[in-house]
């Protein structure tokens, strides 16, 4: 049992550290842009496509084709060789959240991680869940995770819910999440 919780432990560890290598560059170079975000979302208005998804059982009209644009998109937002100019494309409201891209794009930490998608479930015609392997330097370093992908102006992104839970593993807040 003991072996268990140090494996348990062991890869908290990792996930914490990857989260906080990968991302730690983002969190002081995002600025406050006037509004607080103590508790107060009211001074940025979220997309409609963050808050009201079509009820759930919908899927879109070819689940194949939406399976392989979620797929690939991941893959690309997740690829260190990406440009930030396409993450941005990428990810739900890209452009708000481009400094946050910006800051850890350079990185060196960031640029040994990756993801590989290994199941995606759509929750409506314009949401799915994401289940994905974090990899570091091609090894899993948070196999099985989850997150969410948000089809916005008719492109299948991964959500700022999972970039922001990635975030949240350091243990920090960062302007935009």
């Amino acid at each position: 049992m003991v072996v268990v919780r140090r494996d348990a432990r062991s890869r908290l560890a990792v996930l914490g550290a990857v989260a906080v290598l990968a991302l730690a560059p983002a969190l002081t170079s995002c600025s406050d842009d006037g509004g607080s975000k103590s508790g107060n979302t009211a001074s940025s208005t979220p997309p409609p496509a963050k808050t009201a998804l079509p009820p759930a059982g919908d899927q879109p009209t070819d689940p194949a084709a939406a399976r392989a644009e979620v797929t690939k998109n991941w893959t690309a937002f997740f690829d260190p060789k990406t440009p930030l100019a396409q993450k941005v494309k990428l990810l739900e409201d890209g452009e708000r959240m481009r400094p946050v891209l910006a800051a850890f794009a350079g990185d060196k930490n960031a640029a040994m991680t990756s993801a590989k998608v290994t199941d995606v479930e759509f929750t409506s015609a314009a949401g799915a869940n994401v289940t994905y392997d974090l990899l570091v330097g091609g090894n899993p370093a948070l196999p099985g995770s989850r997150g969410t992908s948000i089809l916005q102006n008719d492109t299948w992104k991964v959500s700022v819910k999972t970039l922001c839970g990635l975030v949240e593993l350091s243990g920090v807040t960062v302007q935009g999440c």
